[in-house]
This record gives C-alpha cells, sequence and structure tokens, in this order.
C-alpha cells in the first residue's frame, strides 16, 4: 500500500512539474534558433550602378569579410577593401571609355577609411584612389601588348592546326570502305 500511494505521489508531482514548466516555457521570451549555416547579411558599402540604374558590382561587408561582387556573382573576399575599391574605380573609367555612363557610390564609413589611408601617405582621397587605379591601368597595358604580341603566333598555331584536322579526317576518309554496311561501334 505504502508503495501504491508513493507511485500516485510521484505522477501527480510529475504532471505538477509539468504544469509549472511549460507555464514558465510560455512566459519566457523566444529565442531564434541559431543555424549553422545560417550567414549574416551583406552589408552594401560601395555601388557601381549603370545608366538604368542597375548594380553592375559592388563591394560589401559581411561579418568581418569585405565581398566583391560582379554581375550578381562574388568574385572574392579580403579583410581590406581599398584594393576592391580601387578595382571598381578602375571598372568605373573602363565603362566610361567604352562610352558607358556609370556612377559609383560609396558609404561614409568606407570613405573615412579610405581617406584615414591616404592621409597616411600624406594624400588626399581622390589622388590616393588614382594612384590604385593607375595600378590597373598599368596590368591592363601590359596585357593589351601581350594580346597582340601573341595574335599572330596564335593565327599561325590556329592554321596548322585546321591542316593536321583536315589531313586526318582524309586518311580516316580512305582508310573506311565504302561499301560497309555494318555500323561501327
Amino acid at each position: 500500500m505504502a508503495a501504491l500511494s508513493f507511485l500516485q505521489a510521484s505522477i501527480t508531482m510529475s504532471k505538477l512539474s509539468k504544469a509549472k514548466r511549460d507555464k514558465r516555457k510560455k512566459h519566457q521570451a523566444k529565442r531564434p534558433f541559431l543555424r549553422l549555416n545560417d550567414q549574416q547579411q551583406v552589408q552594401n558599402h560601395a555601388v557601381l550602378t549603370n545608366e538604368e540604374g542597375q548594380v553592375v558590382a559592388a563591394i560589401g561587408l559581411q561579418g568581418r569579410q569585405w565581398l566583391l561582387s560582379i554581375g550578381g556573382q562574388t568574385m572574392g573576399n579580403a579583410e581590406n577593401p581599398v584594393p576592391m575599391l580601387a578595382m571598381l574605380k578602375h571598372l568605373a573609367n573602363v565603362q566610361e571609355k567604352e562610352g558607358r555612363k556609370v556612377e559609383l557610390q560609396y558609404s561614409e564609413g568606407l570613405k573615412e577609411l579610405v581617406t584615414a589611408l591616404a592621409q597616411e601617405k600624406g594624400m588626399e582621397l581622390d589622388a590616393y584612389l588614382d594612384e590604385l587605379t593607375a595600378e590597373f591601368q598599368s596590368v591592363d597595358a601590359e596585357a593589351g601588348e601581350e594580346d597582340q604580341a601573341q595574335a599572330p603566333v596564335a593565327d599561325a598555331a590556329e592554321s596548322t592546326e585546321a591542316a593536321d584536322a583536315d589531313a586526318g579526317a582524309e586518311a580516316e576518309a580512305e582508310a573506311t570502305p565504302a561499301n560497309d554496311t555494318k555500323p561501327q561501334a
């Protein structure tokens, strides 16, 4: 009999404990679930837009990483956004030379960061960015010279490859008998 009363007491205590626990959970503030794959939002800090207002490229901050996005695709990330900003400025210059109207806008926070780096070198913001974009222009000029130098070599290589392919096709046609009606595997 004593065992039965103990069992009844533990059941009622269990029910009361559950009721108290449920009441406490109901009054607690809701906590969002943290997902392992949940990424932080990207905050745009520099945006290059075309004349229709479409975003061509952007620099954003996600957590502690700066991301470069061109054409909707993330192209790279870094801890320092200054080379990315110089790349966007160079891209804007190239677009304008091709006759397209583009606009580069950047946030006050990014502007302050670049201004501080420019002041460390004893320069103004625009002069500092122009210096950085000049590096991209010199790389483009070197790449253009290499392309021009390699163009005659590539044309000669393509013509010999085409001649080799034609000769190989003729030799294969001669080796295959014309009256063979069985399909080749």
